[in-house]
């Protein structure tokens, strides 16, 4: 039973071996979508282009109807996956500065890297200042700890927050998703991006 490196099935070398492997080709997925490109990233701020919250949505519903067919057939516990601590206000709070520097740059982190790997200027100008902002941060923590460590709810899980199952919060998921992509839809007809 899963997760296979915590639980002894694999070790630790092969489990990197691994995990080099899927993140090559987690960088091709990303690339072959177009989020290398800032202006498709931006495009779902402004409604012309919303690749990317498809195929976002597309990944984490994958992933989420992956485990819980694993833990169905008990090929994996999914008591024993890591959930994040979450700390209220610093979430919040990153997740405005991160949304932000999304919108100004045009990239997330994880983006500017794959836009940087194909020779974007603008994505390696965006991963230094992502360096700086890491670093500032880490040398002006004592300043931030309180805020940082402000409002912890623990590791909760949305479903049992919900008081739902698993598998009807999966469902309910789904359901949204769906939702999500007709909206997308409508949203690229009514903001086409101007061609100049």
């Amino acid at each position: 039973m899963g997760p296979l490196a915590p639980n002894g099935i694999i070790s630790e070398n092969t489990n990197m071996f691994l995990a080099f492997f899927i993140g090559i080709a987690f960088g091709w997925v990303l690339e072959s979508s177009g989020f290398s490109s800032s202006r498709k990233l931006a495009g779902v701020f402004y409604g012309y282009d919303t690749v990317v919250l498809k195929v976002f949505f597309t990944g984490a519903i994958t992933a989420m109807l992956g485990l819980l067919f694993m833990g169905l057939f008990g090929w994996i516990d999914l008591e024993v996956i890591y959930v994040n601590p979450t700390f209220l206000t610093s979430a919040i709070i990153g997740g405005v500065v991160m949304g932000a520097g999304f919108i100004m740059g045009g990239f997330c982190p994880g983006t500017s890297f794959c836009g940087a790997a194909i020779g974007k200027i603008d994505a390696m100008v965006f991963i230094g200042g992502l360096f700086l902002g890491v670093y500032g941060f880490a040398f002006t923590y004592k300043w931030w700890e309180k805020l940082y460590m402000a409002n912890y709810l623990g590791e909760p899980k949305v479903s049992k927050s919900l008081g739902l199952s698993d598998g009807l919060f999966g469902f309910l998921l789904i359901v949204v998703a769906l939702g999500m992509f007709w909206a997308a839809e409508w949203a690229e007809k009514r903001f086409p991006r101007e061609e100049y």
